[in-house]
């Protein structure tokens, strides 16, 4: 007879892999700009050494305290906050019903519906990106449309591109389908019997939707808020390619600080302020669906 593995091996077996996975390619990387957090920036960038002509270890608080004495930074962050808070909102406010739709549509038709939403995956990032350039150009349909209809009312014409409202447009774009899956996934396990009794007890269909649907729902709420939060948060590539000179946030900040300015102890600052907060929100996020869930369930109880 063969002999059993011990219980420890298939443990390990199972979660050694993304365990290696996450120490490698987060917690050392993590490491490394705590480190060049504490650094110098060396004379043509990058790092200076870090034991000097002298013998002494070059480590520092300079990039730290330029973060506290310069409020700009502070307002790119509230910047950056603000945008996703908005995205945030706005996918929620789209996906809820298109979630709803495909949670209730027929089962032969759910896999189309989720097929359409996943859909723009195919394709690359940048050349969706790229594509909203023409789509929001002076010259589009959309563009003379608006400005079509503020002429009427005697406004002058307003850029749509290389503006915040471009960079807004995009980000909702890209991150909607974050939001419509958790959605569907929570909303496409309800008890249609809850809503049918509550029917029969004479609740409206408004009654119905904020008594019973959207507090069940409320852990895919979270899931996708934070799904499209937290990325929206840090993201530089739309607002680098549809924003306009005000339109930076922090993620501009930071690869600026990397690739254009060299200063990899501020860049580091930058980015370990953004993983921190980050990770605050996406506990935050946790802990307050834990006690939404928790309170549904002694309300059943």
């Amino acid at each position: 007879m063969h002999k059993r593995a011990p219980a420890w091996l298939g443990k390990w077996l199972v979660s050694g892999p993304p365990l290696l996975y996450l120490v490698v390619f987060f917690a050392v990387p993590s490491l490394i700009m705590v480190l060049a957090s504490f650094r110098t920036p060396g004379e043509f960038g990058g790092l200076a050494p870090l034991v000097d002509e002298s013998g002494a270890v070059d480590l520092t608080l300079d990039s730290y305290t330029r973060l506290l004495s310069e409020p700009l930074y502070a307002e790119i962050f509230v910047k950056s906050f603000w945008y996703a808070l908005v995205t945030t909102v706005v996918c929620l406010v789209l996906a809820y019903p298109l979630a709803t739709l495909i949670a209730k549509s027929e089962r032969r038709h759910r896999d189309l519906l989720l097929l359409l939403v996943i859909l723009p995956f195919w394709s690359n990032f940048l050349i969706r990106v790229y594509a909203w350039m023409i789509i929001l150009g002076p010259n589009a349909a959309l563009a003379r449309a608006v400005n079509g209809v503020l002429a009427l009312f005697g406004h002058e014409p307003v850029p749509l591109l290389f503006s915040a409202f471009a960079v807004l447009v995009c980000l909702v774009y890209v991150h909607l389908p974050f939001m419509v899956l958790p959605l569907y996934a929570n909303l496409e396990k309800h008890d249609q019997s809850l809503l049918d009794a509550a029917q029969d007890l004479g609740a409206s269909a408004w009654q119905r939707f904020w008594r019973i649907t959207f507090p069940l729902s409320l852990p895919g709420v979270y899931a996708g808020s934070a799904l499209v939060f937290i990325p929206a948060f840090g993201i530089f590539a739309i607002p680098d390619i549809l924003g306009g000179p005000d339109d930076s946030l922090i993620g501009n900040v930071i690869k600026q600080q990397f690739l254009e300015t060299r200063d990899w102890p501020f860049g580091s600052v930058l980015s370990l302020v953004l993983t921190v907060l980050a990770l605050a929100l996406a506990g935050l996020a946790a802990w307050i669906g834990q006690r939404g869930v928790g309170r549904l369930a002694s309300g059943d109880a």
